[in-house]
């Protein structure tokens, strides 16, 4: 799985990093999401897609192939 993530649908709400804090952050300034990780671990692929499709402003894309 590769995440890759668009800064500029961002809206701070924070989700992701509720669900998966080992591969997304946010900036301390604007909240704006932070890729910690572009190539997670399988034992955090289910909690990457859930973070997925809770993000309100979609600005997380997985390529799972």
């Amino acid at each position: 799985m590769k995440v890759v993530i668009d800064q500029d649908k961002c809206v701070g709400a924070g989700q992701c990093v509720l669900l998966a804090p080992d591969v997304f952050d946010q900036r301390d300034e604007d909240g704006i999401v932070v890729l910690l990780n572009e190539f997670p671990p399988a034992e955090l692929h289910d909690d990457v897609r859930q973070a997925a499709r809770v993000c309100p402003a979609l600005a997380i894309e997985l390529d799972e192939s």
